[in-house]
């Protein structure tokens, strides 16, 4: 039976990490369903979302990409087909557990409440809530969203999270095809856009725990998009071009 919640996970070589996602997801209970967006990753990623798809075959979907083509491109892909399914409530998150599956459920009770249209996964909300990153990256990280506060002035204290829910409202008023960045800009370009439209956007403390398998895709030409991107934003912003 298909559920009324979608959870998007983009993935590359997640093999390790992509099975034990997919069952605790599962195990919620709360008519939540799968859509993998595989970027073709040569560890047999796919081949693992395939197998388990055969026993979950209406809770479990896969699309497969025919090369790297980065997350925000992976996460447009899936707006688009959630949207085409019809499902009431959106989801993105990360495959490497940095991100509790059980966090879902009360980001989504916050959606069906109409408390908000866009709940984000926050890091920094009451302080610092991240677990086994190097003081480096944290640094990176909150020094990164309080830039973007102030340039943009979205009062938003974890604009790159990838953690977040959205009302099919607030996603199908955008136009997924105008979504110009692809790493931790695209997060704060999906935020920042709405916000612009006027929905309400709430964040929400969770606990962020670095990876323990598989490797990271970070690298310096996504924090370069990330820091010219949002003065494009702004920019854009002020002349009105942020459909």
């Amino acid at each position: 039976m298909k559920g009324n919640s979608l959870i998007i996970i983009p993935t590359y070589n997640e093999s390790e990490n992509i099975e034990l996602i997919i069952n605790k997801i599962l195990l919620l209970n709360d008519f939540n369903d799968v859509l993998i967006v595989d970027d073709n990753s040569p560890d047999g990623t796919s081949e693992i979302v395939s197998n388990l798809k055969k026993q979950n075959i209406d809770r479990i979907f896969l699309i497969v990409r025919d090369k790297k083509k980065g997350l925000g491109s992976a996460y447009t892909n899936g707006f688009k087909w959630a949207l085409d399914k019809n499902y009431s409530y959106i989801f993105e998150m990360d495959a490497d557990l940095s991100h509790d599956p059980a966090e879902i459920i009360k980001l989504k009770e916050l959606l069906i409440k109409n408390d908000t249209d866009v709940v984000i996964g926050s890091r920094y909300l009451n302080g610092v809530s991240v677990v086994n990153w190097p003081l480096s990256r944290i640094f990176l990280s909150y020094f990164a969203n309080i830039y973007v506060k102030i340039i943009t002035g979205m009062p938003i204290k974890d604009s790159t999270s990838g953690f977040i829910g959205y009302s099919r409202e607030a996603l199908s008023s955008l136009d997924i095809n105008k979504i110009k960045f692809n790493g931790y800009a695209f997060q704060i370009e999906m935020k920042f856009k709405l916000w612009k439209k006027n929905f309400k956007l709430r964040e929400h403390q969770i606990i962020f725990v670095n990876r323990k398998s598989g490797k990271s895709k970070m690298d310096k030409n996504i924090i370069f998009e990330a820091i010219f991107g949002v003065i494009i934003l702004k920019i854009n912003s002020i002349f009105k071009i942020y459909e």
